[in-house]
């Protein structure tokens, strides 16, 4: 990963080598907004809490994870100090949803549930269906959704690639979606296939742990390749797609 962040390091651009409007507009409006909202402050509170939580909660992992960490006990705190998004990452997708109004929101990958808190919360009118393998990790995040008072979230809570289909069938169609449920390469593609078929002109898919593994790797290469795609931004930390028609097909490896 520290080779590919180097490459990653001396390929990156900024707005400068932008000359897509959407793109321009995409990457100044929101990739650098700084402001400091206040919808922030009061999550990361949250996040301090769970990083002092001493509790123990029996762990159920579907995921790639289970082969990192066999542990069946994890402190709370553990899990906020291994498993969360970083605030920079979490503040930016909340700022996506924000500014482009999205309302119908996947979550794949609740763990504690500070970054769903802030999808959530970028549009009150939205509805955020999120997805835990773990039940007592499930627990913990409806706490916390419920000390933020959020009710726009459906909590699912069971092996996704059962819970997946059924949720997209309920939906008519998916305006943002975060994939950071299985950091393996079938599970990836296979949830990102379902997912298209739900997209529309304006959505955006967005892919935590692009460089995560080789597996994670090829899945990203073979999203780039879809031909729904039109748009692909190479982050390094995540990877973000767009399915603009009217857009030619470009790939962006841009500064964070």
């Amino acid at each position: 990963m520290i080779f590919d962040y180097i490459k990653y390091l001396f390929k990156a651009k900024d707005e400068h080598s932008l000359h897509s409007p959407f793109l321009f507009d995409f990457y100044t409006r929101i990739v650098k907004d700084k402001t400091n909202y206040g919808v922030y402050s009061e999550i990361e509170n949250l996040r301090k809490q769970a990083l002092k939580d001493k509790r123990l909660i029996n762990i159920t992992d579907f995921g790639a994870g289970a082969k990192l960490n066999s542990n069946k006990q994890r402190m709370v705190k553990n899990i906020a100090k291994h498993s969360l998004k970083r605030p920079q990452l979490a503040k930016f997708l909340h700022r996506i949803i924000s500014y482009y109004n999205y309302k119908n929101i996947l979550d794949l990958g609740t763990s504690l549930g500070i970054t769903t808190a802030y999808l959530a919360k970028a549009n009150q009118d939205s509805q955020v269906n999120t997805f835990e393998g773990c039940a007592e990790t499930a627990n913990v995040a409806q706490e916390n959704f419920d000390a933020l008072s959020i009710n726009n979230i459906s909590l699912n809570v069971g092996n996704i690639d059962t819970l997946l289909p059924e949720v997209l069938q309920k939906i008519e169609k998916i305006d943002f979606a975060f994939f950071d449920a299985n950091h393996r390469f079938e599970p990836t593609i296979s949830y990102f296939e379902h997912c298209v078929g739900k997209i529309h002109e304006d959505s955006c898919f967005v892919f935590d742990d692009i460089y995560w593994s080789n597996e994670m790797k090829m899945a990203w290469d073979t999203i780039k390749k879809h031909p729904e795609v039109s748009i692909s931004i190479d982050f390094f930390w995540i990877g973000i797609v767009f399915f603009r028609k009217k857009q030619p097909k470009q790939h962006f490896i841009l500064k964070f």
